[in-house]
């Protein structure tokens, strides 16, 4: 199981805290230092069955900079995945990645509901 997050990030500390409480285990990684590839992304959005929208840390200041609010709706799919592969901080985080299941954001009740 990966653990994708941005160790400065309040909502990843949190996942993490409870992912740790619970005594569960988890390969972590940096996406700042390591983004997640093209493939990866492609591959973790299929699975996660959530719009593409969802990836992107929509409050993050390089999101607001790019302007992509405004940009992503006339993007093909492809086009923002490459987008999303040039840099961790466009992408939303915490991910969540077990099995075929992808989690993105915190939400206790979901990684709840993943491991009952």
């Amino acid at each position: 199981m990966n653990f994708v997050c941005y160790p400065k990030c309040t909502t990843c500390q949190k996942a993490k805290k409870w992912l740790d409480e619970k005594g569960i285990k988890y390969e972590l990684r940096d996406i700042k230092e390591n983004n997640p590839s093209y493939d990866e992304l492609k591959k973790w959005y299929k699975a996660s069955g959530q719009p593409l929208k969802k990836f992107f840390n929509t409050s993050g200041l390089l999101y607001k900079s790019m302007e992509l609010k405004n940009k992503l709706p006339n993007m093909s799919e492809e086009e923002q995945l490459k987008i999303l592969a040039t840099d961790g901080m466009l992408v939303k985080r915490p991910l969540l990645i077990k099995d075929n299941t992808v989690l993105i954001g915190f939400k206790e009740k979901d990684y709840e509901e993943l491991f009952k």
